[in-house]
């Protein structure tokens, strides 16, 4: 697009489903980068585009799983749960996080873990932290691995500044050095972000795949293996049911789940990771320079 758009249409939100529902005449204006800002009754304010907007796969499967997106976001929006930022559009942080991230280093699989890679969304902070805290060698991802060198590496005894800041995204800046794969460690516990995770150890993330892309690409460079725990924090109205949430081959499991008040442990799955070029469309490509040169090099 070479530059900003802008129409007049009818306007609520999208459904997980997909569909837009109507509520009101709202001027909208798309910007050259894809954000969508609009103008109505209320005033200035700005969606999220959604993160599945490029995924590749099968249209039902990523339908329902948008659905139970929206139910979990709405069932998170509430008092006494939510913490900001809102949930919509996130790994969802949430009243009782800290709890969690205990609960989880409370575990002997965390406490056999010399190297943690984890997420850098708002919920999982807590873990970061103490994972520094606890002398942990630390790997969290570049957002979306927009960069040629998509991780971040904390070493808790060359920290900048104390765990509780440099853990944060923009005190990684200041503790931390970008690097690649081939300049990682292997790593013991995986902590992954979830909107939503099944008790069969199914795993519900935003839709962008970028969780499961770090996962097959570290598998790839023999950095997570069978011995490998994946885990989570979230909240218990995040925790599903078995067979509740639609999976694919490329998901990755979890071993581990940390709520507030409980640690669950799913049956073991034999975790096949392999990077499926038919399911990433162009767009997801380009967006990753990692992929691009992989694709580059075929």
């Amino acid at each position: 697009m070479a530059g900003p758009s802008r129409f007049s249409c009818g306007f609520e939100r999208i459904d997980g489903s997909g569909a837009m529902r109507v509520r009101a005449e709202v001027a909208v204006q798309i910007g050259s980068a894809g954000q969508v800002h609009t103008h109505g009754p209320r005033g200035y304010f700005r969606f999220a585009m959604r993160h599945d907007r490029d995924a590749g796969g099968s249209a039902s499967v990523l339908a329902a799983k948008a659905r139970l997106r929206e139910d979990v976001w709405s069932a998170m929006s509430v008092k006494g749960i939510a913490r900001f930022p809102s949930p919509d559009g996130r790994i969802p942080n949430f009243v009782g996080a800290e709890a969690a991230a205990a609960a989880l280093a409370s575990t002997d699989e965390w406490g056999r873990a010399q190297t943690v890679k984890a997420n850098p969304d708002a919920p999982q902070l807590p873990v970061r932290v103490l994972a520094l805290r606890d002398g942990k060698l630390l790997y969290t991802a570049v957002p979306r691995l927009a960069a040629d060198d998509p991780f971040f590496v904390l070493d808790p005894a060359a920290l900048a500044d104390p765990p509780h800041k440099a853990a944060t995204i923009k005190g990684a800046a200041r503790s931390a050095q970008t690097i690649g794969f081939d300049a990682m460690e292997p790593v013991d516990l995986v902590v992954a972000g979830c909107v939503a995770v099944g008790t069969d150890g199914a795993r519900l993330g935003k839709g962008g795949g970028f969780s499961d892309l770090e996962f097959t690409l570290a598998a790839a460079a023999a950095l997570i293996g069978p011995s490998t725990i994946v885990a989570t924090t979230v909240h218990d109205v995040q925790v599903r049911e078995a067979d509740e949430i639609p999976t694919v081959p490329h998901d990755v499991a979890v071993d581990l789940i940390a709520t507030p008040t409980r640690v669950l442990r799913t049956k073991p799955r034999r975790r096949r990771p392999a990077l499926r070029w038919e399911e990433l469309t162009d767009e997801k490509i380009a967006s990753i320079p990692l992929l691009t040169a992989l694709r580059s090099r075929l």
